[in-house]
């Protein structure tokens, strides 16, 4: 090891303390994660400038600094199960009527669906603005590598049926679920939690005693699990320096510059959406300006992430306290919105690549029926992409082979997709929360928050 790697750790440590005498004053977690943010990303674009011709130094320096961002990463990952889990049954068994939850679960999906429909829509007219396409695209000895070991992945995602995924929604294995053995595992613990608190209902309608022990005893888990939950998310500020730390200083300029187009296409893309959402929001009747402004620590730390999944309870918390969410709303958008309806991964990007690839295969991108059955298998597709980084990769091996076209591309960007897959993912969990929204204003449910009920993480904003 070089000296210089101990000297970048103590300028990483330094940092770290500085945001840990952050938290024992009076600054709120939502401007320590923005002071988190710009600071991981002026450290990472200095030792890149530093490193440029020392590239093994910047790689061993990262190694030790994604000990925080990695780890933070993963306790997140570690919640994320038993909150679904505790989080679902307790709030169905607070219901009167079962029929409530298939209204809100209806109405969120449906929502869900809608945005990324829109956003397909959004990702195709901004891509053939640009100009945007496969052609004259060189491949390198790594994108060819690539390529063959993601077409060998394409060979069992292309194969799947509608019937087929809408099956792997259903547990048969609760236990094997929840280690997130399979993509669409977080519905499947949902739809365990569901049945679980259900099944809850109707013992308390038939034994009233044991309903209410049964019921006791789930309020009792959830607070056990929101308590850990807590202790986790103090750590938000740590994780969202080393993140963009790494993001900073490993991207490629190179790689960048050479698809720059892209590059701005998708964040003009993006951009269109998060104003989409700005629009329904508003339509619903809440402020988009005090909607941004509460979710910036969510949207912040999906970011920096790029996980949907980890950012569930981040995300239910900010529903329920800031933006008063109903509490079975608010589980049921963040769980179902890291899984079905992704606006970035599964609307704007496999969108942007069909208009690429189009052309190649004698296809006019801007045809009315090619668009049209774009969106229509973009809108299937968006069922059961994991929300994780690398599910916009999935969604993309989906939905071009069920066109009929070739998945090269996908390697070929594989260089610059955490730079934009940040973006991307912000934006699906923006979309996961605009549907919560809207579906409490609908319904007017709304968490009263003088019942001091709390199913989160207790956000300071």
């Amino acid at each position: 090891m070089s000296l210089a790697v101990p000297i970048n750790l103590c300028v990483i440590a330094a940092f770290v303390l500085a945001l840990f005498q952050l938290s024992r004053g009076e600054l709120a977690l939502s401007r320590r994660v923005l002071v988190a943010l710009i600071a991981g990303a002026a450290v990472g674009l200095v030792f890149q400038a530093i490193y440029t011709t020392d590239p093994e130094t910047i790689a061993a320096t990262l190694v030790w600094s994604n000990v925080i961002g990695g780890g933070y990463v993963n306790l997140l990952r570690m919640i994320v199960m038993p909150l679904i889990l505790v989080s679902m049954t307790a709030a169905v068994v607070r219901m009167d009527e079962a029929a409530t939850l298939g209204k809100i679960g209806g109405l969120v999906v449906g929502l869900l669906i809608v945005t990324t429909m829109i956003a397909a829509l959004v990702g195709i007219v901004v891509a053939s603005a640009f100009g945007l396409t496969a052609e004259g695209l060189t491949e390198g000895a790594r994108e060819l590598a690539t390529a063959e070991i993601l077409s060998e992945r394409q060979a069992g995602l292309a194969d799947m049926t509608l019937a087929e995924m809408l099956l792997s929604f259903i547990p048969q294995n609760i236990f094997s679920d929840l280690t997130g053995a399979r993509p669409t595992s977080i519905i499947a613990v949902v739809v365990f939690g569901i049945l679980l608190g259900i099944a809850g209902l109707h013992l308390t309608r038939d034994d009233p005693s044991r309903g209410a022990a049964f019921r006791s005893s789930v309020e009792t888990a959830q607070a056990v699990v929101l308590k850990l939950v807590r202790m986790v998310i103090s750590l938000t500020p740590y994780g969202v320096f080393a993140l963009m730390l790494n993001v900073s200083a490993s991207s490629s300029g190179e790689d960048i510059l050479n698809l720059l187009s892209f590059v701005v296409a998708s964040y003009l893309a993006i951009a269109v959406m998060f104003v989409v959402h700005a629009l329904i929001i508003a339509a619903s009747g809440t402020s988009p300006a005090s909607y941004f402004t509460k979710a910036w620590p969510v949207l912040a730390f999906a970011f920096t992430s790029r996980s949907s999944a980890a950012t569930i309870p981040l995300n239910v918390e900010t529903q329920i306290k800031e933006l008063d969410v109903a509490v079975p709303i608010a589980n049921l958008s963040a769980s179902f919105g890291a899984t079905i309806g992704q606006n970035g991964c599964a609307g704007i990007y496999p969108a942007m690549l069909a208009v690429m690839i189009a052309p190649t295969m004698d296809i006019n991108p801007m045809d009315l029926t090619f668009i049209a059955t774009l969106i229509g298998i973009v809108a299937i597709s968006s069922f059961g992409v994991a929300g994780i980084g690398g599910g916009a990769t999935l969604a993309a091996l989906i939905v071009l082979p069920a066109l009929g076209f070739p998945v090269a591309l996908v390697a070929l960007l594989i260089s610059i997709e955490p730079l934009i897959d940040m973006a991307r993912t912000a934006l699906n969990v923006s979309g996961s929360m605009t549907a919560g929204i809207v579906t409490s204003r609908v319904l007017g449910m709304r968490e009263e928050r003088a019942q001091g009920e709390t199913t989160g993480a207790g956000l300071q904003t």
